[in-house]
């Protein structure tokens, strides 16, 4: 049997996602110095996904 299209493995996509989940935002604003430990995960700022 093959596997369906859809439940193949995520690494394979190649698109470029606009919406980023908390932790790569966390990850984003941490690279850019905006965040520090010990602060709210919750009302981030938007980061662009570069």
């Amino acid at each position: 049997m093959s596997l369906h299209a859809s439940l193949k493995s995520a690494t394979k996509i190649t698109t470029k996602r606009n919406v980023l989940k908390r932790f790569e935002r966390i990850d984003a604003l941490k690279k850019q110095g905006k965040w520090k430990a010990g602060d709210r995960a919750y009302g981030l700022p938007k980061t662009k996904s570069s």
